[in-house]
């Protein structure tokens, strides 16, 4: 495959990686105090490091974390995550997958 079709296509040098977020929240938290915390997940946790979510939930939450733009998570952007949501009282549990292909599923 030439060059600029593996580009085009995020291929061999031009992957990009990302990776899966889920976490589960104190179920006795209200409508208001859920989007609160969503607010604050994205603009600390995501946003700052120019990554995008994309997914949802309620009290359960599950997505895929990808940069926003042209580029790969780094493992030091899954690790700022994944400690971000071991600090916050409301998150019962959480999980962070490893780096994987954002845009073909092997």
């Amino acid at each position: 495959m030439k060059k600029r079709l593996r580009k085009k296509l995020r291929r061999a040098e031009f992957q990009e990686l990302g990776c899966e977020v889920q976490f589960r929240l104190d179920p006795v938290l209200g409508d208001t105090q859920i989007n609160a915390f969503v607010d604050v997940f994205l603009q600390e946790a995501i946003e700052a490091q120019r990554l995008g979510l994309g997914g949802g939930g309620r009290h359960e939450w599950e997505g895929f974390v990808a940069v926003s733009g042209r580029g790969s998570v780094t493992e030091a952007n899954r690790a700022a995550i994944e400690q971000w949501l071991g600090g916050r009282s409301e998150v019962l549990s959480h999980e962070v997958g490893p780096l994987r292909d954002a845009w073909y599923d092997d």
